[in-house]
């Protein structure tokens, strides 16, 4: 239990043990290290005399506790007390606080730092606000935000809307909305300590993400059973909130209709039967965009599949598309890229789409694009030390890694990594085997590489690379020769996939285990293809595009590794081959990549 000012006893959120922070204010430019020295230097003389009590001509009382300072120091760093400066007053008593949050707090104004832990940051929060120090108010934020969690997220909401800080609010609630299914499960988090307006708010947002439905019913269930007398009577109300449209009719019948908090209910019963007309009437057309009904409403995804730029219609393009899984639905966005491009890579790295090296009709890029999905933005960074078109691109602990290729002269065996915080690309040891045309991914620490060309033939080797030993290391070839082949890591494998062997397209797919160091045969994709994007999304492998014997397409499926099926999702809006892809999780501005639902109606 911590005691906060203004607000009582509250109970402090459930924090996984984390180390403690060390935060300083932000500070002025200044012109040279020597200067930024001197201005600590002199911070920590003034800091010194406040200990010693030099000059010192206020008094801060906290309880029993006086902590003697200098007004002008108090004043220069808070607002709070500024409105002492034309006072003659010395000795002024603070409520509501402890001494030793007080302490911090003081030492925080003289000298900048602070020691930001899960036992301090609350009470330090409401203090800071109190004292208008928006410096350490944003200093707690940061901490919080970096800290909740499934447990703690319901806990940091309640406690943030209980003092006003709205901004906290918005971040703890965006939180418990796209990490729901783990809020539900934990027996730490506060959820069924939330009342019928709350849980409801929570059930009608279209934010929420469920990777199945079911899971928004089973949480009113859950909720409801933990004070049956009590909550029995919201349960109407709590179930129109849930998309039940959405939810398999079998799973409908045999477990909602029939659960005893409701089959005893008419008026739920009568909203079961408006569900299985709903569904007749999806079955019936095939889809439920444009379906009026809200328990057919879908919700925005957590995660959108981005495919960008290729060839369409013999020509490199710019164009970008989003897939929406809960609805099945692409959308191409503008794009403000200078360049069109193909036989490019892409990742997704600390907020930003990164798009590496490529090709178009007259040049092979040596050059890298970063894009910004939250304002729509594209910035040239760093360029590699080679050109590379047919690159495998993958990244790994913060790095980009960049291998193989053809350069426009030479199919290339060196590789280099970038650093986003330092902006450089630096070469690492070359791969065994010169590979254009292969794929990459990381996993488990390590990036695999398969397939290729060599400038002869295609590939069926493969090798990894450990950045801990800054070596490459071959391991068992794969049982098919891939070139254009597409690799990603999924549930600890390598999967490699389709590719062209010389003489024909493929649509086998095989997977490497690294434990076993052995190659397995899995299911076929429905079409054969080349040179297409592939990512992974909400446990499912994605392939888009490519190219076949019957020219570029636009035929989208995924691949279900528990049940070893694939299975046909919507096409692309526009044919292409030689894309790139990859998934952004958790967007703030999700519908500027989906297609809105309501204008389907």
């Amino acid at each position: 239990m911590l005691e906060f000012c203004d607000a009582g006893i509250l109970e402090v959120p459930v924090f996984k043990k984390q180390p403690c922070v060390n935060y300083s204010s932000d500070r002025p430019d200044t012109s040279s290290e020597k200067e930024m020295s001197e201005d600590r230097t002199l911070w920590g003389i003034l800091n010194d005399m406040r200990l010693k009590e030099e000059l010192c001509d206020v008094v801060l009382r906290v309880d029993e506790v006086e902590f003697k300072a200098h007004k002008i120091i108090l004043c220069a760093r808070s607002p709070y007390f500024r409105r002492w400066s034309s006072s003659d007053q010395t000795v002024y008593t603070i409520t509501n606080v402890s001494p030793v949050i007080m302490e911090l707090i003081i030492h925080y104004i003289y000298t900048q730092d602070i020691r930001v832990t899960t036992d301090n940051v609350q009470a330090l929060l409401v203090m800071a606000n109190y004292l208008l120090m928006q410096d350490l108010v944003h200093s707690c934020y940061d901490f919080l935000k970096a800290h909740l969690s499934p447990e703690n997220c319901l806990g940091i909401w309640q406690y943030a809307n209980t003092h006003s800080f709205s901004e906290l609010q918005d971040q703890a609630y965006a939180y418990m909305l796209h990490h729901f299914e783990d809020v539900v499960r934990s027996p730490l988090s506060k959820f069924l300590e939330l009342n019928v307006e709350q849980l409801g708010g929570i059930l009608e947002r279209d934010e929420l993400n469920v990777k199945q439905e079911k899971t928004a019913f089973r949480a009113i269930i859950k909720w409801i059973e933990h004070e049956p007398d009590i909550r029995m009577r919201h349960i109407v109300n709590l179930l129109l909130k849930v998309r039940l449209a959405l939810i398999d009719q079998e799973y409908v019948l045999e477990n909602i209709k029939i659960h005893p908090l409701l089959s005893s209910s008419l008026e739920c019963q009568a909203i079961i039967t408006r569900t299985m007309k709903t569904m007749f009437y999806i079955n019936r057309v095939g889809h439920n965009n444009g379906c009026p009904d809200p328990l057919a409403r879908p919700r925005l995804p957590y995660s959108i599949l981005f495919a960008i730029s290729g060839f369409s219609d013999a020509s490199p393009t710019n164009i970008v598309e989003t897939y929406n899984s809960k609805m099945d639905s692409w959308m191409c966005i503008s794009s403000r890229e200078e360049r069109a491009r193909a036989f490019h890579g892409t990742v997704f790295l600390d907020g930003f789409v990164y798009i590496v090296g490529g090709v178009d009709i007259k040049e092979f890029f040596n050059t890298v694009s970063k894009f910004n999905p939250l304002d729509g933005t594209w910035n040239e960074v760093a360029p590699m030390n080679s050109r590379r078109c047919f690159v495998s691109v993958a990244m790994l602990d913060g790095y980009i890694y960049a291998m193989g290729g053809f350069d426009g002269k030479d199919w290339l065996n060196t590789a280099e990594r970038y650093q986003p915080s330092t902006n450089q690309w630096s070469l690492i040891p070359s791969m065994h085997e010169v590979r254009s045309d292969a794929s990459a991914t990381p996993l488990l620490g390590k990036i695999y590489i398969c397939g290729g060309y060599n400038g002869y033939g295609c590939l069926f080797t493969a090798e990894c690379f450990d950045p801990r030993y800054d070596q490459w290391t071959q391991i068992k070839p794969m049982h098919i020769q891939r070139s254009g082949v597409s690799v990603i890591a999924l549930n600890n494998q390598v999967f490699a996939i389709g590719g062209f062997d010389g003489a024909h397209h493929l649509q086998s797919v095989e997977a490497y285990n690294p434990c076993t160091m052995s190659w397995r045969m899995a299911a076929s994709m429905f079409y054969k293809r080349s040179n297409f994007g592939v990512e992974v999304m909400d446990g499912r492998l994605y392939v888009v595009g490519g190219y076949s014997s019957e020219g570029t397409t636009c035929n989208c499926e995924y691949y279900d590794e528990e049940s070893d099926d694939w299975f046909h999702i919507q096409d692309m809006n526009i044919f292409r081959s030689a894309l790139s892809c990859c998934v952004i999780s958790g967007l703030s501005n999700v519908t500027d990549y989906t297609i809105a639902y309501d204008d389907l109606l």
